[in-house]
């Protein structure tokens, strides 16, 4: 909190709160202070227990709770000592026993946690918005001129430690807290909005609500966006999960870019996909330019390095697993780069990373092998495309072998992880691979034979052997030269979604080939 003067001190405080977290701490310090506490309900009770003196607010107001609790704090005592102006509202509130309140803290009704539960009804759901919470938040928060408001449990010690050594806080200090609170309770309404506009009157649930609003954090200001002439911030959702970008610490290194930010988060993406096997990804520019699983993360990474050495030139890397101090070495003798993420890094380890003072070092923490599902949103002028997140996992049980001739053991594991990394390349994607590592990529294409080409010409490049290598297409081939184009190049087995008008012309095309093609009946293009 900022230190400025125009400091309000602190005499009586009215807490109503669902999430008693840290309680304890505020409650103590309060009392410290001197400070007349008002309260309700079950706040009421656990301070008492906790051993503070409390003033419940039906004994304030002269009137009782009501209507199951429904009718608490809507009390004229209550919002006028909210807000009552300093030196304007003075007179009135003496006339009517009004009492000034220079501290709400209040969190709501646990809304979101009530219709996240399984199978709760409309009728529960609706049980749990509260409406005396976010009136008197507003209140406050209106009036912060005078009174100040704390919706965060993270916030208590914070408050604490100001007004115990300024007696008081500042006015800078209640704007940011005003803040705060108008976007607890914006998105608190949001939730709701978006809850009750999805739900039917058969009781029934749209994927999608009427209203959609959606709220995310500040997190950082950028140097620039994309280019140097566009401006850029970054946002996370409230408590975005462990094991994604939102989720990072920054262990060291400067400032992350736009663009930074966007590979890093493909690169981690990518790495997901494979849970129980060391794997390294390196993403440049969106589109993972080298994968690869062996037996050990630094043998991933040298795999995952040698399929583009020329891409991997600043790019970002991921790993599914600790970095030690041995592969954080083999790395900066490597390359140069911009970018590591991992779940964890031994203490070696970054301090060989700390002589590239400009390399970004981010911790994502270790993620649940079990993806929760997620929206993804796409700004379009005047509008917003929202989908689900494409999570869906390869189930071997859907894979059809559509040619004559059968995968063996190693090409069938190196088909389902050329697969896995077509799903993170951009479309039209192309992805070579042999022996668990990608040897060439093709992306981003208006044609599927082009992305083909290329990825043929990458792995040539690379001074990899084509010959004996798999092949997956993000989706289907329309026309048989794709696999003309593979056959060409020494591709033996492919593996695609199937589903095109032409499905018996290209399934002909790989047995005239002899070669293995192997149907998911799933599309996976990324745009």
């Amino acid at each position: 909190m900022a230190n400025t003067q125009n400091r309000v001190s602190i005499r009586r405080a009215l807490i109503s709160v669902s999430d008693k977290s840290n309680l304890d701490i505020l409650a103590n310090g309060l009392r410290e202070l001197g400070v007349e506490i008002l309260s309700t309900g079950g706040t009421a009770k656990y301070l008492a227990e906790l051993g503070h003196e409390v003033t419940e607010v039906a004994d304030y107001t002269g009137f009782p709770e009501m209507m199951d609790g429904r009718i608490k704090t809507l009390h004229p005592k209550i919002h006028g000592a909210l807000l009552g102006r300093s030196g304007i509202d003075t007179d009135v509130m003496q006339e009517n026993g009004i009492e000034a309140i220079d501290l709400l803290v209040v969190n709501l009704y646990p809304f979101e946690n009530t219709i996240a539960k399984e199978g709760v009804g409309l009728e529960e759901a609706i049980e749990n918005i509260d409406i005396g919470g976010p009136a008197m938040v507003r209140a406050a928060s209106k009036n912060h001129d005078r009174v100040t408001v704390l919706v965060n449990p993270s916030d208590y010690q914070e408050f604490i430690d100001e007004t115990t050594t300024y007696n008081g806080v500042s006015h800078a200090n209640r704007h940011i807290l005003a803040a705060k609170a108008f976007a607890h309770t914006a998105r608190y309404d949001g939730i709701i909005a978006n809850y009750l506009s999805s739900m039917q009157d058969t009781g029934d649930r749209l994927d999608f609500p009427k209203y959609l609003t959606t709220q995310f954090e500040h997190r950082s200001y950028l140097r620039y966006g994309e280019n140097p002439h566009q401006k850029g911030a970054f946002y996370s959702e409230k408590n975005p999960l462990v094991g994604t970008i939102g989720s990072t610490d920054l262990l060291q290194g400067k400032a992350l870019s736009y663009n930074n930010i966007a590979d890093a988060d493909a690169a981690l993406e990518c790495v997901k996909e494979f849970d129980d096997v060391p794997a390294c990804v390196i993403v440049k520019h969106a589109n993972p330019c080298g994968v690869a699983l062996e037996s050990n993360l630094e043998l991933a990474y040298l795999k995952a390095f040698s399929t583009d050495p020329t891409s991997a030139f600043g790019g970002v890397i991921a790993f599914n697993g600790k970095v030690t101090q041995k592969l954080a070495q083999t790395i900066i003798d490597k390359q140069f780069v911009e970018v590591i993420v991992a779940p964890d890094f031994e203490a070696e380890a970054l301090i060989t990373f700390a002589n590239k003072k400009n390399l970004r070092i981010l911790n994502c923490g270790q993620w649940q092998s079990q993806e929760q599902p997620w929206q993804m949103y796409k700004r379009v002028n005047g509008g917003l495309l929202v989908q689900d997140a494409d999570i869906l996992k390869l189930d071997d049980s859907q894979l059809t072998v559509v040619t004559k001739k059968q995968p063996t053991e190693n090409q069938l594991a190196d088909l389902k992880f050329a697969w896995k990394v077509a799903k993170r390349v951009k479309s039209n994607a192309i992805v070579y691979a042999n022996d668990l590592m990608t040897i060439g990529v093709g992306a981003g294409q208006m044609s599927r034979v082009v992305s083909a080409r290329i990825a043929s010409i990458k792995a040539q490049d690379a001074d990899l052997k084509v010959t004996g290598s798999v092949m997956a297409s993000d989706a289907f081939f329309p026309f048989r030269d794709g696999i003309d184009a593979a056959a060409a190049s020494g591709i033996s087995a492919v593996i695609q979604p199937g589903g095109s008008i032409r499905d018996e012309e290209v399934v002909d095309a790989a047995n005239e080939h002899n070669m293995v093609m192997i149907f998911t009946g799933v599309r996976h293009f990324n745009h």
